[in-house]
């Protein structure tokens, strides 16, 4: 716990137009501002007071001057911008105290598509980018909403556009909640399409419908179920395995030694979303265990605070984050007590026998 501390910022000469932009609606963004970090924030014209921790006094100072920089562009910020403003000022807070990890260059981390610049948002996209560019296998865990499938798409684009790689393969396991494939209409074509739907939105939304299909049709771009990668070795290409948690360790293996000259390969998924039947391990999460003493592999790991989406989509995935933890607290409590039980009746019996001796 740190003293709570006043901050001032003073911003001489900004315009009536500037200021309200700042305010938003009935002094909203500052509520907003307040609400997240635990500060309170009151201002006199051009100058702004902060009260409250030191951290959190910081991270709202550089909030200010994020949307002072911002109103220079465009006065009409949205409540859902200033959400990934504060979301990324967490990140790059966390980015600066974190001794443990290289993030040299984090800053010039950007990806350049047919329809124009991604920039990662946060520190922990522009690491995760980084980590794709300069390495052969990286992988991606987290929940969704956190960008990891998006950016892995948008940096094999940005490869491919620079004549860094021949091809880009996109492949799934056909396994979703609740549906079997046996029992869905069409062929296999058919029945696999809806599942991979996002992975060619991405596409169209950073090549264009017409420049896809066109890609689609040379096979420089393949769109795919992961049973399709079987016996192939891949060289010059961009492989990224989506949905990664509903493989077997079998197909993980499999996958991963695909992998030929040239090529590079991204793994995404969230490891508490399973979707196998009951009882089966997940490659993903056995993968982990596995390849955590290759150096060269690269691990990125999301959290609910990197959510890009919707600020209520956020506190759904920490409600169920929540949720999981407690029932894994609860589940390994009355272990502990079956287990206490058992050793006590079994004392008992022991010493019973001892008795009739």
């Amino acid at each position: 716990m740190t003293a709570a501390i006043r901050r001032t910022v003073n911003f001489p000469g900004v315009s009536m137009e500037r200021l309200k932009g700042m305010l938003g609606a009935y002094n909203g963004h500052l509520k907003q501002i307040e609400q997240r970090l635990d500060v309170q924030i009151s201002h006199r014209g051009d100058v702004f007071f902060i009260d409250g921790e030191l951290d959190a006094v910081e991270r709202a100072e550089s909030l200010l001057m994020r949307l002072y920089e911002e109103t220079e562009i465009t006065q009409q910020i949205s409540a859902d911008t200033l959400h990934l403003m504060i979301q990324g000022s967490q990140t790059d807070r966390e980015l600066q105290i974190d001794e443990h990890q290289e993030h040299t260059g984090l800053d010039e981390v950007w990806l350049q598509t047919r329809k124009g610049r991604i920039n990662p948002r946060g520190a922990n996209q522009k690491r995760y980018v980084q980590r794709i560019l300069q390495s052969d296998i990286s992988f991606g865990i987290g929940p969704a909403g956190t960008g990891k499938t998006y950016l892995a798409v948008a940096a094999a684009v940005d490869m491919l556009e620079r004549n860094e790689i021949q091809r880009i393969l996109l492949v799934r396991p056909a396994v979703e909640a609740g549906e079997k494939l046996g029992f869905l209409p069409g062929d296999l074509s058919q029945k696999i399409d809806p599942y991979l739907r996002p992975l060619y939105d991405a596409l169209y939304e950073m090549l264009g419908f017409e420049k896809v299909a066109k890609l689609i049709e040379r096979q420089v771009i393949e769109v795919a179920p992961l049973a399709y990668m079987r016996g192939r070795t891949l060289n010059h290409s961009f492989v990224i395995l989506d949905e990664a948690q509903n493989t077997t360790p079998e197909q993980m293996k499999m996958f991963l030694t695909r992998l030929g000259f040239g090529s590079r390969a991204v793994i995404t998924g969230d490891v508490t979303q399973v979707d196998l039947p009951r009882g089966q391990q997940s490659g993903l999460s056995h993968a982990l265990r596995v390849i955590d003493k290759i150096p060269e592999i690269h691990i990125t790991r999301f959290h609910s605070r990197d959510v890009v989406r919707h600020q209520l989509v956020q506190k759904i995935v920490e409600a169920y984050e929540g949720w999981d933890s407690e029932q894994q607290r609860l589940s390994a409590e009355a272990r502990a007590e079956r287990k206490a039980r058992q050793e006590a009746l079994i004392a008992e019996n022991d010493a019973a026998a001892d008795a009739q001796q």
